[in-house]
């Protein structure tokens, strides 16, 4: 069962789903909702052609324009909300969860959690459905309040994953969620290192330092894995010829970007679609 609110242009909803999770989603339109999806062990998941076999509870956090598919063992609760209702840009200062938990460019954040954790988690998620069914007026600001909770917590779940636990490292990762916005924000017109070191006030050389220090990719690679998730992407979500695809992402010269994709691929951009679909 669907549960929905409406406050003015801010929307909120969420639904439980048991094995019929992608019946559910072919029952209504959320492509432009930002999505926090409880996932409980067992169930296996794909987010942008990447596989999970869930060996423990998680949290999966997908902004508009990811693409995902859960599979029937999957179980658990889809919260869903529109960037009126709240807006991690807008709060980041609050949360710090901006290059982390959305628009993360190194990863895709997964949230998992042991059983103690999990339990805790889902208790916030059951509040959040307490909330939803009443008539009061104070219903929107709880809901905003649960849902920060459940931000803030994980953030805090994949500060400890990634161990920063002293001041240097919590700089680095500032660091890195900066690079990582940046990236979001441009990457279908800035290819280079140099023109992001630019935006940062720093050398490519040093801004190759910084993100090589806490992280297995240069720069460069992150960069150039965004763009091709997002050629990978519009090759299977879209009718658009890879011409068109190409100059969306900022190159004119169509086989400049066909070359591109192939060295970073491995295989044509026409192979990989047909390959895609094939499956």
């Amino acid at each position: 069962m669907n549960h929905f609110r409406q406050f003015a242009f801010k929307k909120f909803g969420y639904f439980d789903f048991h094995e019929d999770l992608n019946e559910q989603m072919a029952l209504q339109d959320l492509t432009d909702f930002i999505k926090i999806v409880f996932v409980k062990a067992k169930g296996h998941v794909v987010i942008d052609f990447k596989k999970y076999h869930l060996r423990e509870d998680a949290l999966f956090f997908i902004n508009p324009g990811q693409h995902y598919s859960f599979d029937d063992a999957c179980s658990g609760t889809m919260l869903y909300y529109n960037r009126d209702f709240y807006c991690v840009e807008i709060h980041d200062k609050e949360v710090a969860c901006d290059g982390i938990l959305f628009h993360n460019v190194y990863e895709i954040p997964v949230i998992s959690m042991k059983a103690q954790v999990s339990a805790a988690m889902q208790n916030t998620l059951q509040e959040m459905k307490t909330e939803i069914e009443l008539n009061d007026t104070t219903m929107e600001e709880m809901l905003r309040i649960l849902l920060k909770q459940v931000i803030i917590k994980s953030t805090r779940i994949w500060r400890q994953k990634h161990d920063v636990t002293n001041e240097k490292a919590h700089d680095e990762v500032e660091f890195s969620r900066t690079f990582s916005q940046l990236v979001e924000w441009n990457y279908t017109r800035l290819h280079t290192v140099a023109e992001y070191a630019d935006l940062l006030h720093i050398t490519p050389k040093a801004l190759n330092k910084r993100i090589t220090r806490y992280s297995n990719t240069t720069p460069n690679d992150v960069i150039k894995n965004r763009i091709i998730l997002e050629a990978k992407r519009l090759l299977v979500h879209t009718n658009l010829s890879v011409k068109e695809i190409g100059y969306k992402l900022g190159y004119d010269d169509a086989s400049y970007f066909v070359r591109f994709f192939t060295k970073q691929s491995g295989t044509s951009p026409n192979s990989f679609r047909l390959a895609y679909l094939a499956t």
